[in-house]
C-alpha cells in the first residue's frame, strides 16, 4: 500500500513539474518590463536614436491655428470669442494687439498659456492672434 501511494504521489509530483513551469513562464512574461531606457551619452543602437529635424523656421499663422488655437476658437469653448465673430472681438481689439499678445502667451482667464501649445514660439502665437484678429475686423 505504501508502495502504491508512493508510486501515486511520484507520478502527481512528476505531472505538476510541466504545468509549473509554464505557469512561470506566463508570470515572468507578465512581469517583464514593456520598454527599455537609452540614456543619452550610452551606445543603445541605431534604431534608438531621434531622428533630428531641420527646422524650417516659424510656421505660419494658419498652421498654429489649426493645430493649436482652432479647439476653442471655432467652437467657443470655456468662453473664447470664436473667429470672425467681430461682436466677440471688438472689446478685446479696443485693448490693442500686444495686450492680445500678452494674453495669449502667457494665459488669460480659462487660456492656458499659448494656448496649451507648448512648441510654439511667441512669435508663432503672435502670428496667430494676428491671424484671428484680420479675420474678425
Amino acid at each position: 500500500m505504501k508502495r502504491a501511494l508512493a508510486v501515486l504521489l511520484l507520478g502527481f509530483g512528476l505531472a505538476t513539474g510541466p504545468v509549473m513551469a509554464s505557469v512561470e513562464d506566463e508570470i515572468r512574461s507578465r512581469i517583464a518590463p514593456v520598454g527599455d531606457v537609452c540614456v543619452q551619452g550610452e551606445d543603445c543602437g541605431e534604431s534608438a536614436a531621434p531622428a533630428e529635424t531641420a527646422s524650417s523656421g516659424p510656421r505660419s499663422a494658419s498652421e498654429v491655428y489649426s493645430s493649436a488655437c482652432a479647439a476653442c476658437h471655432d467652437t467657443g469653448a470655456a468662453g473664447a470669442p470664436k473667429k470672425g465673430d467681430a461682436d466677440a472681438w471688438s472689446s478685446r481689439i479696443d485693448k490693442g494687439m500686444d495686450t492680445l499678445v500678452d494674453h495669449a502667451i502667457n494665459g488669460f482667464n480659462a487660456m492656458p498659456a499659448k494656448g496649451g501649445c507648448a512648441s510654439c514660439s511667441d512669435e508663432e502665437i503672435r502670428l496667430a492672434v494676428e491671424l484671428m484678429v484680420e479675420d474678425s475686423q
